[in-house]
């Protein structure tokens, strides 16, 4: 990377689509739809809100990697191997699908359950690896307060912090709070196509101050650090990733 400073600019921002997905769940998916087929390494990114008796029954994943971050609610997974859990608020699921595994996400509240699903493409030489998991609970995720920010690193580094997450195809993820007015600077590797995700809020983000609201992904363009202005109390994600450039 370079040691100059190079602000990131907003290439694109699109709506959130409503999809049904699994047994009756409702997603808003940005990456996956006809807008943004994929976004290297990413394949797919849903904020799903989900209660009972809908979820995500049985089903296959191969070759990828599934990373699911729980914002309210909580969601109890099992799968062919006879893991199982639940995940809650702040709580991490980095699964590794490798050569395959079938498992099943199901809500375990009797209200809403809301979190994030992103799916990471694996390059040809790991998509045959073994299956498995990292998790990781609210309190083990590193994080840090400054200025009207608080940021939850769950994959990379930000604010000095790293994550303990080991990512197979290069990612950064980070969970973002930010006061009224306050200002946050992320730095993003220059070799990293990367965006954020706005959960609740309003902000504007890189040197074209592009506006971000619920429900929108914002893609970045080329650089090394994007500036983000919250112009009402803003909750997103930043998230990037090494491009495989491999077909999907």
């Amino acid at each position: 990377m370079s040691s100059a400073t190079q602000s990131i600019s907003v290439s694109a921002v699109h709506d959130a689509v409503p999809t049904s997905e699994g047994d009756g769940a409702l997603v808003y998916r940005t990456i996956g739809t006809r807008n943004l087929r994929s976004f290297d390494p990413f394949l797919m990114l849903d904020e799903f809100h989900v209660r009972k008796p809908a979820g995500f029954p049985q089903h296959p994943h191969r070759g990828m990697e599934t990373v699911t971050f729980m914002v309210e609610g909580a969601f109890s997974h099992k799968d062919f191997l006879g893991r199982a859990g639940t995940i809650r608020p702040g709580d991490l699921q980095w699964m590794t699908a490798g050569r395959g595994i079938v498992h099943s996400e199901m809500p375990a509240t009797e209200g809403l359950n809301r979190g994030l699903q992103l799916w990471v493409n694996l390059s040809k030489k790991d998509k045959m690896c073994e299956a498995g998991y990292q998790e990781l609970k609210k309190e083990d995720i590193p994080s840090k307060e400054g200025d009207g920010v608080v940021v939850h690193v769950i994959a990379g580094k930000s604010m000095g912090i790293e994550s303990p997450v080991y990512t197979r195809t290069p990612t950064m993820y980070i969970d973002v709070h930010m006061e009224k007015g306050a200002t946050f600077v992320q730095a993003i590797p220059e070799e990293y196509k990367a965006f954020a995700y706005v959960l609740e809020g309003t902000g504007t983000f890189g040197e074209n101050n592009q506006i971000g609201k619920d429900h929108q992904i914002v893609l970045f363009g080329a650089g090394n650090s994007i500036t983000i202005r919250a112009t009402r109390a803003l909750r997103f994600v930043i998230i990037g990733g090494k491009p495989l450039n491999e077909p999907v």
